[in-house]
């Protein structure tokens, strides 16, 4: 699926130009669903958390059962080379992916040693600082690991979300604020979320149902080290009715300021454009 443009494909030993085929029909990850991939971003000439984003992937394939054939440090160079055809302004999306080529005697689970690999690069530009969320409720929840691969950022797991999303857009939102399986918030459907309430930022706290993203990560470490409080704690959906300010966390556009939930409304408040401010510091730094 391509969302944006001047696509770049890095298969079988080299760089392609263009969205390339990259699956056989009979491969397993193709009609079997073993496929894993991570998403970093280059703005700018910047590659925030490229390294911890190539790591990720291969903890994916591992959780499904393949057995990564890239190294981080191979995986970070490849990229780097990838990237070295866009202009120094470029907004790229950074997609490293495994799929499983060949099943065992039942099929159903792959080979761990056939695995297929590439890196998709695409211009997808960064949201403007003025775009925002809207939030609906969803009656589709996350998964638990006893379920679902929900240790891995696998393609396997998206059309949940996709259901969730097809629900709140008829609604008139744009994302969904989804509960995990013991009925609390988790995340969206396509990123993490923060509330701040009177000054301190509260999240939900891992509990092995949603990915605690790389970019969570380092929002909570900027944040700490400029003195504001993190909690990662349970929240309930009521929790967000007396909240200040609510955004989302993702790779894709870093952050995007949440301006209501349902009925509720929020301000696009002070501590959202201030963890804006520290990402990209520390991304200039880094």
């Amino acid at each position: 699926m391509a969302t944006g443009r001047n696509i770049r494909t890095y298969f079988n030993g080299s760089w392609q130009d263009g969205d390339a085929m990259i699956l056989r029909a009979a491969d397993h990850g193709a009609w079997l669903g073993s496929g894993v991939f991570d998403g970093a971003r280059c703005v700018n000439g910047m590659v925030p958390d490229l390294r911890a984003h190539c790591d990720r992937v291969n903890r994916s394939a591992e959780a499904l059962g393949l057995v990564p054939n890239v190294t981080t440090d191979e995986m970070v160079t490849l990229t780097m080379e990838g990237l070295s055809a866009y202009p120094a302004d470029a907004a790229v999306y950074i997609r490293p992916m495994y799929w499983g080529i060949d099943g065992d005697v039942t099929a159903i689970v792959p080979d761990p040693e056939k695995v297929g690999f590439a890196i998709c690069l695409e211009e997808i530009p960064m949201a403007p600082e003025t775009a925002s969320a809207t939030l609906g409720y969803t009656s589709f929840r996350r998964p638990v690991l006893e379920s679902a691969v929900v240790n891995a950022k696998a393609g396997c797991l998206y059309p949940n979300n996709a259901r969730m999303l097809r629900e709140v857009r008829g609604r008139g939102f744009s994302n969904a604020l989804v509960a995990d399986a013991m009925g609390n918030v988790a995340e969206s459907a396509t990123a993490n979320v923060f509330m701040v309430r009177d000054g301190v930022v509260f999240t939900p706290i891992p509990n092995g149902t949603f990915l605690a993203g790389i970019t969570r990560a380092r929002h909570i470490a900027n944040m700490r080290a400029d003195g504001i409080e993190v909690i990662e704690t349970v929240l309930g959906f009521d929790a967000f009715d007396t909240a200040d300010e609510v955004f989302l966390s993702g790779n894709m556009q870093k952050i995007t300021p949440v301006t209501g939930i349902e009925e509720a409304s929020y301000q696009v408040g002070p501590v959202t454009r201030r963890v804006r401010e520290l990402y990209w510091d520390w991304a200039h730094s880094a």
